[in-house]
Order: structure tokens, then sequence, then C-alpha cells
């Protein structure tokens, strides 16, 4: 399962979204973080989760890994196997995939767990696919602490709070280290990284904002329009500023 599929059902606009956000280079850096903590042997089996249209799974096969990418939605499948021909994706979810017990020497979830209904359920499939001694590593972002710059600060946090309010664990992020402990897994750290936008490439994530909070009834629609106004002014101006703390947690099995 991809992590924003329930909030969007326009499956081309979400993937121009996502491919806008993972170009940026903070977010390459923050992908290869999450391959280097997973620490692979050549020919190891890995499984990204929600993976999407796929690139980590392309770039994990890079590394000379058995990468499976697995998520819920078609579309996103069919468009992974575009791009990527030959890679191994499936159709699952994240809760019963399709690999042995002990198969795995590395689980990935990238920007997942805050959609899924029972995390605690996808956890333990992955301490059921992975070997002993296999890693896991979990990304995400906190909802509820974006760091937006406007000139209209009270509407941007009702904006920022009602969009957190429409995924089912929007602070699950900052919890990350204490749900892998709580899992049974060992030696687990956690990083926080910020990912910062700072022209057009961040306005698609900001537009999805305050869109969402309108189609809530957070707020009105002329103060969406008026907020998306102001945001696309700074674009235009190279004034936009966004900056989203990123959790990365990493722990063995």
């Amino acid at each position: 399962m991809t992590e924003t599929h329930t909030a969007y059902t326009d499956t081309d606009g979400l993937i121009r979204q996502l491919d806008a956000a993972e170009a940026i280079p903070a977010a390459a850096r923050l992908r290869a973080r999450s391959y280097q903590l997973l620490r692979l042997s050549p020919g190891a089996t890995v499984v990204d989760v929600g993976c999407g249209t796929a690139r980590a799974v392309a770039e994990l096969a890079e590394h000379a890994a058995h990468a499976i990418g697995v998520d819920l939605d078609p579309a996103m499948l069919a468009a992974a196997r575009r791009r990527f021909p030959g890679i191994d994706v499936r159709e699952a979810d994240v809760s019963e995939l399709p690999l042995d017990d002990g198969q795995a020497h590395g689980y990935r979830a990238d920007k997942v767990y805050h959609v899924l209904r029972d995390p605690h359920a996808a956890l333990a499939e992955a301490r059921r696919v992975l070997a002993p001694g296999g890693r896991i590593a979990l990304l995400g972002q906190d909802w509820d602490t974006q760091v937006i710059d406007s000139g209209q600060p009270e509407l941007t946090r009702r904006i920022v709070h009602a969009r957190a309010g429409t995924v089912p664990h929007p602070r699950i992020a900052r919890g990350y280290r204490n749900l892998l402990l709580d899992g049974g897994f060992r030696d687990v750290d956690i990083e926080v990284h910020t990912v910062v936008f700072t022209g057009p490439t961040g306005l698609p994530f900001l537009t999805g904002l305050a869109t969402a909070a309108h189609q809530v009834g957070a707020i009105a629609g002329d103060e969406a329009d008026n907020w998306i106004s102001e945001q696309t002014q700074r674009a235009q101006d190279d004034r936009l500023l966004a900056a989203i703390p990123m959790f990365l947690a990493a722990g063995t099995r």
C-alpha cells in the first residue's frame, strides 16, 4: 500500500506529485540513507512495502539486491512495470506479504505506516518475513509537524492540522523507535532529517494540503484559494519555504 492512496482519487496526479517530491536531492539522499541502514549483502532479498511506482525498488536492485516491491494499487504497479521493465513488483497487502517465513534480509516502508489500519499487524508481518539478523527501516513524516512560511500563519496552522486529521496515524513517525522496540526489534536507532522545498517543486504538496483541508470543511473555499494563490506567488518569486521533518528508524530482527 502506498502512503497517500486513500487521500487521492487522481492516480496520475498523485504519481506526478510523488515524482516531484522524490526528485529533489534531499529526498534522494534520504532514500540512499535508508538503503544504507538495511546493511544488505550482495544478492540479499529486500522487500519495499507500499512501493508505489517502484523507484526505490529499482534503486535497491542497482545495489545488487533481490528487490521485491509490494503495493495494493494496480495502477501504481502498472506504472512501475512501464518505468522499470523486468522489475519484481507484486499486488499484496502489507499484513499478508507474498514471502515465506524468514525469506527477506531487509524490509523497508517509506511513508506507509501512517495510513495503515493496523500498523502493529504490519510490523508483525515484517518480523515474520525477515530472517534472524535481518534489518528493517521505516521512513515517514510527522503530519502534525510541518513548517511553512506564510503571511497567514493562523490559516496555515488550520490547514496543517486539518490535513493531519485526514490520515489514521498522523503522528506515528515520531513513535517509530518505540514501535520497533515494542515489536521485538533490537539495535533500534532513529534519525530526523529535514526535506526543504524552496521553489515550484513544493507547490503540488502545499496545494494538496489546502485542498484536503477544504474537502473536510476545516477551511472555506475562498481561504483555500487565497492560501494557494499566496504559495503560488511565493513559488514564482522564489520565496516559497516548506520544511518537513522526516523520521527514519532502523532495527535488527
